[in-house]
């Protein structure tokens, strides 16, 4: 299994950031996602997006948590 707390902990509590697509983005939190049955990855939040990967840990899919452009 994965040791979510031992790869990301430090994210939430230091000031390491993660880097997408160019831009560095602060980690607010972390956890496993199911697919109703059984635990099918984990996801990483930051402050604009939600990644999901896989139990291999490969990247899945990321999901915008807001409009970037602002009107």
């Amino acid at each position: 299994m994965i040791n979510l707390d031992e790869r990301y902990h430090s994210y939430l509590s230091g000031d390491k950031k993660l880097v997408i697509d160019g831009a560095k983005e602060k980690v607010t939190a972390y956890g496993w996602h199911c697919d109703g049955n059984d635990i099918s990855g984990y996801y990483v939040s930051t402050e604009n997006y939600k990644l999901y990967y896989n139990m291999n840990e490969q990247f899945i899919r990321m999901e915008a948590l807001r409009s970037l452009v602002e009107v």
